[in-house]
């Protein structure tokens, strides 16, 4: 029991849920003006990590061919046989049936767009079929925590939505910045099976360079969200730093040294969350930020 828990826990990474959670959560206080109901901020975790592990399970069930041809990811839960596709395709249609039950549960307007939240994050799973902007669809698909958290409190996507754009859009080039430096290990492999990535597609070097200005693209979002959400020196402390482990991981990396990429994928940008999110809960409770709906 507790191994088979184990390895779906593994399946869909779970400890990853620290990427996209803390910018829901972050969205979710700015709405609000200071920390939400425990009901509605308890609803919306659900709602995160339920999503998550729908797409990262799905994702896992789809690839599961592919996986098993990749030194690198072969003795992933599938292809190794730990787990089976049936028990995987079950984990997924139930993180879908607590998504969308949570988000109906949280108002009307979530609960509509529920369908087409599941729809953008578990096609993302094709989107290397076909095109090598399949980063930028990982990183969109992330972006929907900011924005599906600022609905979950506001109820609405009226008024000034600059805070919750500027997030989302934060959020979308940072992954998709770091998704271009992991997809750099599986340049070679991609292009041999026939995958689309910006790696494969323009060589590591390029791909390198454009995940770096997406990571400037990244700090300059997260200014105007702090700008716009009325937030402090909290925030700005948390930015700075945010901006220093941005520059830590592409020193990380070079196009022909690639041994660091875990380090700079998982370990720095693991943080990055975590400190923003941190940042904005001081400054909220110090007395800055908009005015929220409690």
């Amino acid at each position: 029991m507790i191994a088979a828990l184990s390895d779906h826990l593994r399946l869909v990474k779970f400890s990853h849920s620290i990427f996209a959670l803390p910018f829901a959560l972050a969205s979710a206080w700015v709405a609000a003006g200071g920390p939400p109901s425990a009901r509605l901020g308890a609803l919306v975790v659900v709602c995160a990590v339920a999503a998550r592990t729908a797409a990262m399970g799905f994702n896992r069930l789809v690839d599961r061919h592919i996986d098993a041809k990749n030194p690198r990811t072969i003795g992933r839960e599938l292809p190794s046989g730990k787990l089976t596709p049936a028990q995987v395709g079950a984990l997924v249609l139930m993180s879908c049936a607590v998504f969308v039950i949570a988000a109906i549960a949280l108002n009307p307007l979530a609960g509509q767009l529920s369908p087409v939240v599941l729809a953008v994050l578990l096609g993302y799973s094709f989107a290397k079929r076909f095109t090598w902007a399949v980063h930028l669809w990982l990183g969109l698909s992330l972006a929907l925590a900011p924005l599906g958290a600022w609905v979950a409190v506001r109820g609405n996507l009226e008024g000034d939505l600059l805070a919750p754009l500027a997030l989302a859009g934060a959020v979308l080039t940072w992954v998709a910045g770091f998704d271009l430096i992991y997809a750099c290990q599986d340049a070679a492999f991609d292009r041999g099976q026939g995958l689309h990535s910006i790696p494969a597609r323009f060589g590591v070097s390029r791909a390198l360079s454009l995940s770096s200005l997406l990571h400037v693209a990244t700090a300059l979002l997260l200014v105007a969200f702090g700008w716009s959400a009325g937030l402090g020196i909290a925030f700005a402390l948390a930015l700075l730093v945010t901006g220093s482990l941005l520059v830590w991981q592409h020193r990380l990396v070079r196009p022909d040294d690639l041994s660091r990429v875990d380090m700079a994928f998982f370990s720095l940008n693991g943080w990055i969350g975590l400190l923003l999110f941190v940042g904005v809960a001081v400054d909220l409770a110090l007395g800055s930020g908009i005015q929220g709906v409690h």
